[in-house]
């Protein structure tokens, strides 16, 4: 089973999102208060907290409102 079919995974626009406003994920960590690696294993599409999905929607400069946008599978 690939990583892509597996059941723990679910698709998102983090890296794009994120990437399309020339911000690294260091940088992103260091908005959100969260580690790299986190970012990273969000952006692989990892099940992450509802509290994470929202720092990561302000830290983006996206409201509540575009978490669907960004988090295609909740």
């Amino acid at each position: 089973m690939s990583l892509k079919e597996h059941p723990a995974t679910r698709k998102n626009n983090v890296r794009k999102i994120r990437e399309d406003k020339m911000m690294s994920k260091a940088e992103l960590a260091r908005k959100t208060g969260l580690s790299v690696q986190t970012i990273d294993r969000v952006e692989k599409g990892h099940f992450c907290r509802l509290d994470t999905k929202r720092k990561i929607l302000v830290a983006l400069g996206l409201g509540l409102d575009d978490r669907n946008g960004v988090f295609v599978d909740d």
